[in-house]
């Protein structure tokens, strides 16, 4: 395995003579020529993986099984080239939990046949397993060995499993093994409620733990639709006994007298009541409006509300394995629908509880925010004094995740500009099309979620404004935000505009090709890059400043444009920043720069705003090293 090692040349017959050798792995090199095995190649060999080199031709060799990967090669691009060595390998593996000898019977069309020859509607979702050590993926035993380890841990927590199913094996276009997930009830058709949520947190919190060699996962479930319709009692159940009966009426009789008085004290209490429920539960007094003195209920669309419980029950009484981050508002957790979705739930922690007015109106706002690459709002929560939102989550984690390499995800050149593209997308859609417009005020890479294909996706509006028809492109406000991405502008007057978030997104650009904190050991990544570059020397100078993983075995096509443009973002004055319309055409022409295909949609341009007067303090004026979101910071500035 060498990947990334800018090896040059036509492989030699003679590597592949090497009695013990199995697996070959030259992805993204530069090898040409032609690829062949020769006659005495390895008995063991199994595959041949030379995806995105210069390889123009490929030999046949007789009599080889093994599989042979030739994707991203000019060999790909010629007519006629054979699909075979040009398209993921598609194998799919027959089920193998089980007996083999019983007789496969036809099952109802909304049911599925188990390796036990039962028919059952299943559990059922996909893996994603991300660095496997192995790549012979026609080899059955693999997954035998992973269904009958996935059945026994499952039986371990008591859950009424009968068998597990594995099927068609395959890499994805991330690399990454995706496997076919079924699992079969024992003793009756189908799960039930807390079977099924007890499976995804078994799966989705990583509280299962998978032989080794199998590495890291993901799981994402499909929505599980067999849940029963509930029944009324059967009229076995009534009672005829007469001196029930005959109580009963007395006992009514008694009752009614009681009501008489209950509804008495009732219409007194009634103005009462009303004033106490407003004031613990804002949420309930809501009306359709109709009086000019009440609040409105939210005009929403899409998300729903939930209750208390239900998001309580979704997250293992928001434990500590579901933890997912926290921030100044509170903490995120993981959780799961019994629909077998996936929901990330923002939980206000006590003492930062918002009035009901203001809870409602981020919900609308939020209620109003569609977009591929926004994070969406699935619902929210007002119940038993809780403030919660829900949204959907996102399995790849955050930006800054993959650049610490905390995820465990590798982002090349390729993929960090379709980041910066689709971050790009979703604040010009904040900025240009939302109504009203919307600025973010809290851009920065923890904000930036990948999802399943490293999509990039804003999220937490937590900070974010709304400008009002009368603000004329800015509105004076206190000032948050986060210290190493906070536009010093809007730092020094308090004038907000969106021209403060296309500052932060400057400094994410700078954070994306260099990896490094905005403020890191007193040091600020804009001067940094400012002081070191040299526009006459490669990669501007910056080869010291630039995180490894992007510069080994790739060409950085268009990074010239790329660093112009982060300094474009994070000018001083506001007006000689572009507008985030302009930010999207300029990293759609640099990823045509680098071999690339935008597809992108075209947006108009946002409207300047002329910039108020300098303070004499600027935010990153000394050696500061810290970060905050929240309240404007204090007037002495202390590094860490």
């Amino acid at each position: 395995m060498a990947e990334f090692c800018k090896i040059t040349g036509e492989l030699p017959q003679t590597l592949f003579s090497l009695p013990n050798l199995q697996t070959v792995k030259l992805r993204n090199n530069r090898l040409n020529g032609t690829l062949n095995l020769g006659s005495s190649y390895s008995s063991q060999l199994h595959l041949v993986d030379v995806q995105n080199n210069d390889i123009q031709n490929y030999k046949d060799v007789q009599g080889f099984n093994g599989t042979i990967m030739l994707m991203g090669n000019s060999f790909c691009q010629q007519p006629g080239s054979n699909a075979i060595y040009c398209s993921l390998p598609q194998q799919n593996i027959p089920y193998s939990t089980g007996t083999s000898n019983c007789v496969p019977i036809l099952c109802p069309s909304d049911q599925n046949l188990s390796p036990n020859c039962l028919c059952a509607y299943p559990y059922a979702g996909t893996i994603y397993f991300r660095a496997p050590s192995f790549s012979s993926l026609g080899n059955v035993s693999y997954y035998s060995t992973l269904e009958h380890d996935i059945l026994d841990k499952f039986q371990n927590h008591s859950l009424p499993i009968d068998s597990v199913a594995l099927s068609n094996p395959h890499m994805d276009d991330n690399n990454y093994l995706e496997v076919s997930l079924q699992v079969f009830p024992s003793g009756k058709i189908r799960f039930g409620y807390s079977e099924i949520s007890d499976m995804g947190f078994l799966l989705s919190n990583q509280t299962y733990k998978p032989p080794p060699g199998y590495g890291p996962y993901v799981f994402r479930a499909v929505e599980y639709a067999a849940f029963p319709v509930s029944t009324s009692p059967s009229s076995s159940s009534k009672s005829t006994n007469v001196p029930v009966i005959i109580g009963a009426s007395v006992g009514g009789f008694v009752v009614a007298t009681l009501i008489v008085c209950v509804l008495v004290y009732a219409i007194w209490q009634k103005r009462k009541i009303k004033r106490v429920r407003e004031r613990s539960q804002p949420f309930a007094s809501w009306d359709s409006g109709k009086s000019s003195g009440s609040v409105s209920v939210p005009q929403l669309k899409g998300p729903r509300s939930f209750t208390y419980d239900e998001l309580k029950h979704s997250t293992n009484n928001f434990s500590e394995a579901n933890d997912i981050g926290s921030g100044g508002y509170g903490k995120v957790y993981r959780g799961m629908l019994y629909t077998g979705q996936l929901i990330a739930i923002k939980r206000a922690q006590q003492g930062s509880m918002q009035g009901g007015l203001e809870f409602k109106t981020e919900i609308e706002l939020l209620s109003r925010v569609h977009h591929k690459h926004l994070v969406s709002l699935v619902g929210f929560c007002f119940d038993q004094g809780e403030q919660l939102l829900v949204y959907e989550y996102v399995p790849n984690g955050s930006l800054k995740d993959s650049l610490t390499g905390k995820s465990g995800i590798r982002l090349d050149w390729k993929r960090r500009l379709r980041i910066a593209l689709g971050t790009a997308k979703g604040l010009t859609y904040l900025h240009e099309l939302a109504n009203p417009p919307i600025v973010h005020r809290d851009i920065k890479s923890n904000n930036i979620l990948l999802d399943d294909h490293l999509n990039a996706k804003v999220a937490d509006f937590g900070l974010s404004k709304p400008m009002g028809p009368n603000q004329k492109g800015h509105m004076t406000t206190q000032v948050k935000g986060t210290m190493g991405y906070l536009d010093p502008e809007y730092y020094m007057t308090q004038q907000l505009t969106e021209k403060s978030d296309v500052y932060s997104f400057g400094v994410l650009l700078l954070e994306l090709i260099t990896a490094r904190r905005p403020i890191d050991k007193g040091r600020y990544i804009v001067r940094e890059v400012k002081v070191t570059m040299d526009r006459t020397k490669d990669l501007y100078n910056l080869h010291e400043l630039l995180d490894p993983a992007i510069v080994l075995g790739t060409s950085l096509g268009g990074f010239g444009k790329f660093v112009d443009l982060a300094l474009r973002c994070v000018e001083e004055s506001g007006v000689d920043r572009p507008a985030m319309s302009e930010v999207v055409k300029e990293i759609e022409n640099i990823m045509q720069l680098a071999g690339m295909n935008p597809n992108a949609d075209s947006a108009t341009p946002s409207a300047s705003y002329d910039g108020g007067s300098r303070a004499s303090r600027h935010p990153y004026g000394n050696e500061a090293n810290f970060d905050y979101s929240g309240g404007p910071p204090s007037s002495k500035v202390e590094p860490k």
